[in-house]
C-alpha cells in the first residue's frame, strides 16, 4: 500500500450529513429550483429571448459567488485548494451539464411543451442517477442497482408524469424527447461531478467551479444564436424579483452538494423533483397564474417523496467511496 505524501492537502468538505436532513435541503433546493424556472421564464417571455433569461440566470449567479469571494475567506482558501486536490481534470466539467439542461430546455420547451419536456427530463436524470450511483462516479461510492432502487426511480418518473395531468402538451417529436433525457442525465452527471469536487475542497469551492465552467458555455451559445444583437433595446422589466435566478441557482448547486454527498445521485435527483412540485404548489398560493397546479401536482409531490424512501430501502453502506480520506496522487489516482 502506497502512503499519502507526507503535508499532503486534505479534503475540506467537511461531514456527511445525515439522510434525512440531506434531503430535506435539496427539497428546499428543488422549492428554489421552481422558483427559478418561474422567473426565467417570465423574463425572458418579457424581453423576447429565453436564452437573455438563461444568460441573466448565469450572471447572477457569478455575480452571487463573486460577491461571497469577496467577503468570505475560507471560500477563496478552498479555491486555493484545488491546485492540490488531486482530482482528475473531467471531474471539474460538473458545470457543463448545467449549460446542457439551460440549452436543451430553451428550444425543446416550445416544441414538446413543459408537461413533456419535464417528464422526460426526469426519466434522463432517474435513469442516469442509476447509473451515474453504479459506476461510483459520485463521493457517496457506488450504490448497487436494487429493485428498490429501480423501483424508486419508476415511481419518481411515474409521479412526474401524473403531475403534468391537464398542463397542454406540444408535439410529440422523437428528436426533441431524446434531448430531453439528455439533458437529464446531463443534470444527474452534474450533480456527481459537483459532489465529487465538493468533498475534497468543500462546496463553496465546487459551486464556484460549476459556474465558472457553465457559464461561457452559455454565453457562447447565446452569441451563436444571435441573442445579444440588440442588448440596448430589449424591454428589460423593472420589477428586481425577476432578477434572482442567478441566487436561486446557487442555492440549488449548494443544496446538489449535500445531497449527493450523502445519499447518492439519484435519491438527490427524486427529492429535487418532489421540491419542484411543492414549490409550484407554493408559488401558485402566492402568485396565482392561472387554473393552478390543483391536485394532480400535489399527488405528483407526495408520489415522489414516496420515490425517495423505496429507493433508499435497504441502502447498505458505501464499499468504494470514490473521493478518499486521504488525498490522490496528483495524476487522479487514490491513495492506498
Amino acid at each position: 500500500m502506497r502512503r499519502r505524501p507526507a503535508g499532503g492537502p486534505r479534503p475540506t468538505g467537511g461531514g456527511v450529513l445525515p439522510g434525512w436532513l440531506a434531503l430535506g435541503l435539496v427539497v428546499l433546493g428543488g422549492v428554489a429550483s421552481a422558483a427559478q424556472g418561474l422567473v426565467n421564464a417570465e423574463l425572458g417571455e418579457r424581453v423576447g429571448s429565453p436564452m437573455i433569461g438563461a444568460v441573466v440566470n448565469n450572471l447572477g449567479g457569478c455575480l452571487v459567488i463573486g460577491v461571497g469571494l469577496l467577503l468570505a475567506r475560507p471560500v477563496r482558501a478552498a479555491l486555493t485548494g484545488l491546485r492540490h486536490a488531486g482530482l482528475p481534470w473531467w471531474a471539474y466539467l460538473g458545470g457543463l451539464g448545467g449549460a446542457v439542461i439551460v440549452v436543451v430546455a430553451s428550444y425543446v420547451v416550445p416544441v414538446l411543451g413543459v408537461a413533456l419536456f419535464t417528464i422526460a427530463q426526469v426519466a434522463g436524470n432517474s435513469f442516469g442517477g442509476l447509473a451515474v450511483d453504479r459506476t461510483g462516479l459520485a463521493p457517496a461510492g457506488r450504490l448497487a442497482l436494487t429493485p428498490a432502487r429501480l423501483t424508486g426511480a419508476l415511481l419518481g418518473v411515474g409521479a412526474v408524469a401524473l403531475a403534468q395531468i391537464g398542463r397542454p402538451l406540444g408535439d410529440l417529436a422523437v428528436g426533441p424527447v431524446l434531448l430531453a433525457v439528455a439533458g437529464g442525465i446531463a443534470v444527474a452527471g452534474q450533480a456527481a461531478l459537483n459532489g465529487r469536487v465538493g468533498a475534497v475542497v468543500g462546496g463553496p469551492a465546487a459551486t464556484v467551479v460549476n459556474f465558472a465552467v457553465g457559464t461561457p458555455v452559455i454565453l457562447a451559445v447565446a452569441a451563436l444564436a444571435g441573442a445579444f444583437g440588440n442588448l440596448a433595446g430589449l424591454p428589460w422589466p423593472a420589477q428586481p424579483y425577476l432578477y434572482l435566478g442567478g441566487l436561486c441557482g446557487v442555492a440549488i448547486v449548494a443544496a446538489l452538494l449535500v445531497g449527493v454527498r450523502s445519499v447518492g445521485v439519484l435519491r438527490t435527483g427524486l427529492a429535487l423533483v418532489a421540491g419542484q412540485l411543492a414549490g409550484a404548489l407554493l408559488l401558485d398560493a402566492v402568485v396565482p397564474t392561472g387554473p393552478g397546479p390543483g391536485l394532480p401536482v400535489l399527488a405528483g409531490a407526495v408520489l415522489t417523496l414516496v420515490a425517495v424512501v423505496v429507493a433508499g430501502v435497504g441502502r447498505r453502506r458505501r464499499s468504494e467511496p470514490v473521493v478518499p480520506t486521504e488525498p490522490a496522487e496528483p495524476d487522479g489516482r487514490l491513495v492506498g
